[in-house]
């Protein structure tokens, strides 16, 4: 594999067998399993990793809130530094956040005070900030409902995750910008952003997160290639048992005009 995927939960390194592991199984949606192969590891880092998996699962499935809170109490606890605190602070954001857009509890202010606490912690030139930023336009685009001010978060995620070789977040941002793209009607440039985030993924063999490129790039390409996308992300969505959850109701083809 030509690129390194990081973004949360670490670098895949081809001499580390259980980064390995980890990912192959986090590239399926097997967070579970993955965040059990690093239980018996000690110290802030695998406290944190693992937490993020489970945070990850949230998102995805809408299920494990529990796990993961007990995840980030954890790695909380053992932060040893600001990088380790502020790293723990953006996952606990993360973890509000999707509670809050997948309708399990309103924590919109807890996701926004945590990344504010992320972002006091985090110097400017972290290995985390870019995560940040991209977590940040989030909240802005899909709870403060703020297009433009997630646009300048995601460009700044964008240049970070470039600067830092971080192709996993490469394919968020890509695909985060060209849904704003889509949504301002400049389809040209959100084609382009939906390939490029597709292109990485497929790359990087992050399987779980492939149906999702997919079915968005549908939303910006004519037929019949629309619908040759969308039934490719069907097929992906249907082998990983229903994952990610929130999808089932993008891949339904819109209604015929008449």
């Amino acid at each position: 594999m030509a690129h390194t995927a990081m973004s949360g939960t670490g670098t895949i390194a081809e001499n580390d067998p259980l980064q390995t592991a980890v990912w192959r199984l986090r590239s399926r949606g097997c967070w579970t399993d993955a965040a059990a192969l690093l239980a018996p590891r000690t110290g802030a880092a695998p406290a944190l990793q693992r937490a993020a998996l489970l945070v990850e699962r949230c998102l995805f499935t809408g299920d494990g809130w529990g796990e993961a809170e007990d995840g980030l109490r954890t790695a909380e606890a053992l932060a040893e530094d600001d990088d380790d605190r502020g790293a723990a602070a953006c996952e606990r954001g993360q973890l509000a956040y999707a509670s809050t857009v997948l309708g399990v509890r309103d924590r919109a202010d807890e996701a926004r005070t945590a990344l504010g606490r992320a972002a006091a912690l985090l110097a400017p030139n972290a290995a985390g900030r870019p995560l940040l930023d991209f977590r940040r336009g989030l909240i802005a685009e899909h709870i403060a409902d703020a297009p433009q001010a997630a646009r300048a978060a995601y460009r700044r995620a964008h240049a970070g995750a470039t600067a830092h070789d971080d192709w996993l977040l490469l394919s968020f941002t890509w695909r985060h910008l060209a849904g704003l793209a889509l949504r301002d009607g400049e389809l040209a440039e959100a084609r382009h952003g939906f390939a490029e985030s597709l292109r990485i993924r497929e790359e990087l063999g992050y399987l779980v997160g492939t149906a999702p490129a997919l079915a968005a790039l549908a939303e910006a390409e004519p037929e019949p290639e629309a619908t040759r996308l969308r039934a490719e992300a069907t097929r992906l969505f249907r082998l990983l048992g229903g994952v990610p959850a929130w999808l089932s109701h993008h891949l339904t083809p819109p209604a015929p005009a008449v």
